[in-house]
């Protein structure tokens, strides 16, 4: 298989699989409408406890990680490219990012937890060092995934770490949601989801370092695809095995320490940002063993057709990830299916599991008789807008 088409099947298996991770944790959480249905047996809360646990364990804070890795892979692909034909992709990634902060607002209609708006405004980060060295951007995205913003908040509190803080700003906003989610109209709550939800997401993403942890994943992605590690090759099989037990190492040891932090450091103003830092941290050494186990495992010859039955949705991702949240409010919010009420985890995780089932079905047969899914295609033309009509022709990333 040639290098570059084995580097793009891998990618986009993985960005299949992050696809379904979200897509099983979105139905868990009810799409941000929180509620534990009353009235269970026993047996029941129990499952449906380790069912939560389980799943916010492996993929909370870890699968938008891997969805951000890939992004900036994808960024390398389309740079490269285009700089071997002799141009400088970066003004039209800006306007293809324009376009995909559309694309996130509409999505945020229906789900105020939208990933795409915030991808498309922290992806300028990468214009300025797309053509800074290697070594450059690996210590740009190392101080990043510091958390320097949080690393001040650290330093402030030293003077009184025992001084009560507020709840978050978040918190409030938040609060506001239920409201338009459980009883407002759809017309209510799609204004509440694109307002004060986003609110609430902004917000939320800041107090917790998603803002320096998103950019610093982009470059690393652009990094790992200057590489060539998605390629399929025995030197790339075992520097997979070297980050893997890295990677796994590195996550015991900040698991611990997220563990102990609660009895090593009682002040509420000292405690509040180092959590935050150590779980950043652990979720990202996290989701280097999963994406380094994921890229072992589809390099086994026994392994890669089923690990490639999430390709089509990567493919798809963008109509894959608009799509989930318009049929998953639909499902859980008070104006359409209201299933709020009555499903806890696991219920939500077999309609998660049923969805996606489906979405790979859809994605699949579309990509049959299509290049592209609808939304890629529909953005992959409007960044060529006014381009040369052989821009279109253009195999779009």
């Amino acid at each position: 298989m040639p290098p570059t088409s084995s580097r793009l099947d891998l990618v986009d298996a993985l960005r299949g699989f992050a696809i379904v991770s979200i897509m099983l944790l979105h139905n868990l959480e009810h799409f941000d409408l929180y509620h534990k249905p009353a009235g269970q047996p026993d047996w029941l809360v129990a499952l449906d406890q380790n069912v939560w646990d389980g799943m916010f364990f492996l993929f909370a804070g870890k699968a938008y990680l891997i969805f951000a890795l890939l992004f900036g892979v994808t960024f390398h692909l389309q740079f490269s490219r285009r700089a071997a034909a002799g141009e400088d992709f970066r003004p039209r990634f800006a306007w293809r990012m324009v376009l995909l902060l559309g694309f996130g607002m509409l999505n945020s209609l229906f789900y105020q937890g939208d990933i795409l708006s915030f991808y498309a405004v922290m992806s300028f980060t990468l214009l300025p060092v797309a053509r800074l060295g290697s070594r450059t951007v690996l210590a740009i995205a190392a101080v990043l995934l510091l958390q320097p913003y949080l690393w001040a908040q650290v330093l402030q509190a030293l003077p009184q770490p025992n001084a009560k803080l507020p709840d978050p700003a978040s918190w409030a906003w938040f609060a506001r949601t239920n409201e338009y989610m459980t009883g407002g109209s759809m017309l209510q709550a799609y204004l509440g989801n694109v307002t004060i939800g986003k609110t609430a997401a902004v917000l939320w993403s800041w107090e917790n370092g998603r803002f320096f942890q998103m950019p610093a994943l982009f470059m690393l992605g652009m990094l790992a695809g200057r590489a060539g590690v998605f390629a399929l090759s025995d030197a790339n099989r075992a520097l997979w095995r070297r980050l893997l037990v890295v990677a796994v190492v590195c996550f015991a040891v900040l698991y611990a320490a997220t563990k102990g932090l609660d009895a090593a450091v009682t002040g509420q103003a000292l405690q509040r940002p180092l959590m935050a830092i150590v779980k950043s941290w652990s979720n990202f050494a996290l989701m280097g063993v999963i994406v380094a186990a994921f890229s072992l495992l589809y390099q086994r010859g026994t392994l890669v057709r089923a690990l490639n039955a999430f390709a089509p949705l990567g493919r798809m991702s963008l109509t894959s990830y608009v799509s989930q949240s318009m049929v998953g409010t639909a499902l859980y919010y008070g104006f359409g299916f209201g299933l709020y009420k009555i499903t806890g985890a696991t219920a939500c995780l077999l309609i998660g599991a049923v969805l996606a089932v489906l979405q790979g079905l859809f994605s699949a047969w579309w990509l049959k008789r299509h290049k592209q899914g609808p939304l890629e295609a529909l953005w992959h033309r409007l960044t060529w807008l006014g381009a040369p009509a052989t821009a279109l022709g253009r195999p779009a990333s």
